[in-house]
């Protein structure tokens, strides 16, 4: 993660890094015109979805599971109407409920960046119970340098997240995405 154009640290013997002079304007993100938008492009998979949002879960990752919220349409969090904002948050606190209740989670946490891609999409990383070394915002670095963890057992619990939130908000369930593998 030093290698990162983004992270605070040097590559070699994790010194702080000079801050660079700021960039204006901005570089453009990843999807800002519609048209050229992946998230867009895959608005039609994952592992659960009603009319607008979409879940899908991210392979090869380290922590027991990561999966992503997406709205179908191209909005961003500040184009949401007011009525898609309030779903949105009963929606995030079902899905930290279902994540939670995993046998083998103790928390949910939830990320919303903004910054990589102008779609919006809110990460949700399970943290393994007992791992207190993967407490807070370091979650997702950790996640970066563990092992993959199982597909088969991530598949599973993934699947139980959608089951549940069928049941506890309505909409449809899909098949595992068979992006997470690729």
């Amino acid at each position: 993660m030093t290698g990162w154009n983004i992270s605070p640290f040097e590559q070699d013997g994790l010194r702080v890094a000079p801050l660079r002079p700021p960039v204006l304007p901005e570089p453009a993100r990843h999807g800002e015109d519609p048209t050229g938008c992946d998230m867009c492009r895959e608005r039609d998979e994952g592992i659960w979805f009603n009319e607008r949002w979409r879940l899908a879960r991210i392979g090869g990752v380290g922590v027991p599971l990561v999966l992503m919220l997406f709205s179908r349409e191209h909005y961003d969090m500040a184009d949401l109407s007011d009525e898609m904002a309030a779903e949105l948050g009963v929606l995030t606190t079902h899905l930290v409920r279902h994540v939670q209740t995993l046998p083998h989670i103790s928390r949910a946490h939830v990320y919303r960046i903004g910054d990589g891609a102008a779609h919006l999409h809110i990460w949700f990383f399970a943290r393994p119970q007992g791992q207190a070394q993967l407490f807070g915002s370091w979650l997702p670095v950790w996640d970066d340098l563990l092992p993959e963890y199982p597909a088969s057992v991530a598949d599973a619990d993934a699947a139980a997240v959608a089951d549940a939130l069928v049941a506890s908000f309505g909409g449809c369930r899909s098949g595992i995405d068979e992006q997470a593998h690729a």
